[in-house]
């Protein structure tokens, strides 16, 4: 930026934003335009503003602190969608506008953890909002609690997982990850991880192709086939006998719903991984292994071939 002033000025409105003040924030970038007016850093920051104070002018009209929490949430996932629109994204502009909408969001949410703090859910939009702002350590506390609450929910088993690898626990991410897109990959809110263990995978996997709701269920296929989850563990004998029955389950409408097995296929693979790995886990007959081996080949030749290569 080559007018020191208008440098001063945008720094000073990003801190501002950061601050929850869009008024003064949109006012000191509308001078520092006025300083620079060719300057598309300033132009894209009273953009992403100016949106921000057009969408949540309505805000005082909601009483909930719950939904005006939620309000801030939802909105961000319509923000994504804009910024799409736009030529150029400017990485300080975005982390101070992430850092005002979570740190917006918690302001409602903390005023209603002591009334309902058994409230999964209220815990786990409350450790997004902190992992947001860059407080992992105080995530990490209201994500476990969610987790304590619903022990067998993908979406917070994956926040869990991504706060893990922001903290560097990287085999305790790798872990709860493979969980949680086992348990439901179309559960896990991708827009939401921030770690770059798991964002290389979600990039690596969309690169292949793969669209929409098919990369959330690519995912735990090829993260397994990579190396990426790689942390095994052992079934107890109840959910080895769930694995088996949804495994059937897939299976027959895997045959009786073609138009849905772009979808099926890797879920159903994931699952013979998950069968294979309790097969050795327990030193099962090898006959049963070379069985599940078979559909995996039948199923999809290529994923055979890298899972055995």
């Amino acid at each position: 930026m080559e007018n020191g002033q208008a440098a001063l000025l945008l720094k000073n409105a990003y801190d501002k934003l950061k601050a929850s003040d869009m008024g003064t924030a949109c006012i000191l970038m509308e001078q520092a335009l006025d300083l620079e007016f060719d300057n598309e850093e300033i132009k894209h920051a009273l953009k992403c503003v100016n949106w921000w104070l057009e969408h949540t002018r309505r805000i005082d009209d909601i009483k909930n602190p719950f939904e005006k929490g939620s309000l801030f949430i939802t909105l961000l996932k319509q923000y994504n969608v804009f910024l799409e629109q736009l030529d150029n994204v400017y990485d300080q502009c975005q982390y101070s506008v992430r850092f005002f909408v979570y740190s917006r969001a918690l302001f409602f949410f903390e005023g209603l953890l002591g009334s309902h703090s058994t409230d999964a859910g209220l815990l786990l939009l409350t450790g997004r909002c902190y992992k947001g702002i860059g407080n992992y350590d105080e995530a990490l506390k209201y994500l476990e609690q969610a987790a304590r609450i619903k022990r067998d929910d993908a979406e917070i088993l994956a926040e869990v997982a991504d706060i893990n690898a922001l903290l560097a626990q990287t085999k305790t991410a790798k872990a709860l990850f493979r969980e949680a897109f086992f348990l439901d990959p179309s559960r896990v809110e991708m827009q939401s991880m921030e770690s770059a263990l798991i964002i290389k995978l979600i990039n690596e996997v969309s690169a292949l192709g793969y669209k929409g709701a098919q990369v959330c269920e690519w995912i735990p296929v090829y993260g397994y086939l990579w190396g990426v989850f790689s942390v095994k563990r052992e079934l107890k004998q109840m959910e080895a006998g769930r694995l088996k029955q949804s495994i059937f389950s897939l299976e027959t409408e895997y045959e009786a719903n073609p138009a849905r097995r772009d979808l099926l296929k890797p879920r159903l693979l994931n699952h013979y991984f998950w069968l294979i790995d309790h097969y050795e886990i327990n030193h099962e007959d090898n006959s049963l292994i070379e069985e599940t081996l078979l559909k995996i080949k039948v199923t999809d030749p290529d994923i055979y071939r890298k899972y055995t290569g």
